[in-house]
């Protein structure tokens, strides 16, 4: 039994033994000893997964991801423009956060992480339109009015000192107009060099000039006429082409009223006085007959701003074909004495810049363009697509357009941006003409298939491959572009020129259901920003311009005095009527030395006759109210 008990004391023991001896557990080293090393366990192998396929959720997530990101970044810099107050650049970056995700083809509503971001994005801006509205005039620019418009209070004080400054400069002012300075014309000069107000009105309008500066000197030159009639759009635009007469209608750089037939084609979907180029034509071949038929350019001047009937009555009643003869003996309009000497003002300035204040004066770029004419109609929103350019920029290239899209069957000179022709030409031979009025172009990405690109365009699968070729269940990988097969919207009919807003609707759905540009509607509504609208409310969707509305200055006279802007372009453009009439106005034309000296009866005679006709030649204005 003892010996039992000492073996299993004996085992016990060296169980412990072997115990402390668990590599798991360090031995506790004895005093002058090293401790007994062992070796490490190796790890185990990592097990490496197998990488999963991103789903279409996840591909979904990215791209909704990417494009708030870029939708961030656009409201910052809008946000960075706001707080430094450059409210028109604060309202470019932030029209463009909301399109970036309005054009993206993801349906908002069905995505919460982009509808919240869209509901944030909405909300922000308006609260800082609120805050601008305050202010000012929100987001929306200032009408910018012309120098002839600032210059309707000036008081003639003739300050001799710039009279003799002036007259001294005239020997070296190269201009090919007859140019004269006296009292009046000075006073001007002083206004427009010395104040504040006219000096900043000008400095903006030579600026502006140069826009469209080349393409006038060039018309002039090709029409015969003095290149430094290109100063009248001082008076009556400033240069832009898209002004207004609230008053009056009178439109366009060159300020023609919205009837007559002076060569520029007007109907419902185009309205060529909005045309810088095809205006300043018409603009110079009407100047050329009002010379033709006053033999005097500061009476031709007269003419375009009063009416040549107007003046041909003045003419007789005073026996002097002189424009200075008039101005003293009070037979012209307030508005009409200025006229003429404001713009012998800003081209003798233009002339001398550095000597009136004018050295930084800076032009803006030249609009250039390629154009290609078209026989077809056209959606801006295809055109947007074909040449990778913004609808806001495509409709600010083609000013003349009133609607969005081109007029079927006559041609029409599209404008695109420079060096986009080919690529137009190009990509639009792949859509059939009848369909280019609601098909679309969708530049593939990286995670498109059929379904997600005709789920965007609201349009079938089996449509959408069909159009292009493809079968339903097939990838579109590879492929630069699809042509999209949308429906076509029914365009309200010309007496449909009101809608009664629903609840959801937002100026973007309506302005595409009723196929205008967002700009238009909110242009035509005085709408200045945002795309919330408030259930109710009527507006207009298809009024018939596309042009801002500008101040106007009143007109004295009457419209069936001087014909009211009716000009006869078949004597601008050479008709046989128009040679006729021009035979005899160069037969008895009051001499262009004439000043100070009675008219001859012959030209006396000629501007009985004349009167009689002035409903059919009067200039775009006549007596209405003026242009800003």
């Amino acid at each position: 039994m003892g010996f039992i008990r000492y073996r299993c004391f004996g085992c016990a023991a060296l169980l412990l033994l072997l115990a402390g001896c668990d590599p798991s557990h360090s031995p506790r080293s004895t005093a002058g000893q090293q401790p007994q090393s062992t070796a490490p366990a190796l790890p185990a192998a990592p097990q490496t997964p197998e990488p999963a396929l991103p789903t279409q959720q996840t591909l979904h997530q990215r791209r909704v991801q990417l494009l708030i990101d870029e939708v961030e970044k656009a409201y910052a810099q809008g946000d960075a423009d706001y707080r430094k107050g450059r409210l028109p650049e604060a309202k470019i970056q932030f029209d463009r956060a909301v399109d970036l995700m309005l054009t993206s083809g993801i349906d908002i509503k069905s995505d919460p992480q982009l509808q919240d971001e869209f509901d944030r994005i909405v909300d922000q801006v308006n609260a800082l339109e609120m805050e601008a509205l305050k202010l000012g005039n929100g987001f929306a620019p200032k009408v910018e009015p012309s120098p002839a418009d600032v210059a309707t209070d000036v008081t003639f004080e003739v300050d001799p000192t710039i009279v003799a400054r002036a007259k001294t400069e005239l020997a070296t002012t190269k201009s090919d107009l007859p140019l004269v300075v006296n009292d009046y014309v000075a006073t001007f000069i002083k206004f427009f060099a010395y104040s504040q107000r006219g000096h900043n009105t000008l400095l903006h309008s030579f600026q502006r000039a140069g826009r469209y500066k080349a393409m006038i000197q060039r018309v002039m030159g090709e029409e015969g006429v003095p290149q430094d009639l290109i100063y009248l759009a001082v008076a009556e635009s400033s240069f832009q082409p898209r002004a207004l007469n609230a008053g009056s209608g009178a439109g366009g750089m060159w300020q023609f009223m919205p009837y007559g037939n002076y060569g520029l084609v007007r109907n419902g979907y185009v309205d060529e006085r909005f045309d810088p180029e095809k205006s300043t034509r018409s603009y110079a071949r009407y100047m050329k007959y009002l010379y033709n038929q006053l033999g005097d350019w500061y009476l031709a001047m007269a003419a375009y701003d009063w009416g040549a009937g107007n003046v041909q009555r003045a003419v007789q009643k005073t026996g002097y074909a002189d424009f200075w003869e008039l101005y003293k003996r009070n037979n012209l309009p307030g508005e009409t004495k200025n006229y003429v000497p404001e713009i012998l003002a800003a081209i003798i300035i233009a002339n001398h810049p550095t000597q009136y204040g004018f050295d930084d004066v800076t032009l803006d770029p030249p609009v250039l363009t390629d154009t290609v004419t078209i026989n077809y109609a056209a959606d801006l929103r295809l055109v947007s697509d074909l040449v990778n350019a913004p609808v806001d920029e495509l409709v600010a290239l083609n000013p003349s357009l009133l609607r969005m899209t081109t007029p079927p069957d006559n041609a029409f000179d599209l404008h695109l941006p420079a060096g986009t022709a080919s690529l137009f030409q190009q990509r639009i031979a792949g859509i059939p003409e009848i369909k280019r009025v609601s098909w679309r172009y969708h530049r593939v990405t990286a995670d498109d298939t059929l379904a997600s690109v005709a789920r965007a365009y609201h349009v079938t699968v089996a449509d959408l491959a069909a159009a292009n070729q493809l079968q339903e269940d097939q990838s579109v990988a590879g492929l630069e572009a699809l042509v999209v097969p949308v429906v076509p919207v029914a365009a309200p009919s010309t007496h449909t020129l009101l809608y009664t807003t629903r609840r959801g609707d937002t100026l973007v759905s309506i302005a595409d259901r009723f196929g205008v540009s967002l700009d238009q509607l909110r242009r035509w509504n005085r709408i200045p920003s945002g795309i919330k609208v408030e259930s109710g409310r009527r507006l207009h969707v298809a009024e018939s311009a596309s042009v801002q509305r500008t101040s106007g200055r009143h007109r004295r006279g009457s419209a069936s005095a001087s014909g009211a802007k009716t000009h006869d372009s078949s004597a601008a453009k050479g008709s046989a009527h128009s040679s006729a009439s021009r035979k005899n106005s160069e037969a008895s034309t009051p001499a262009k030395d004439a000043a100070h000296k009675p008219a001859t009866a012959a030209a006396a005679k000629k501007s009985h006759a004349a009167s009689a006709s002035s409903k059919h030649s009067a200039h775009h204005k006549g007596s209405a109210t003026k242009q800003k």
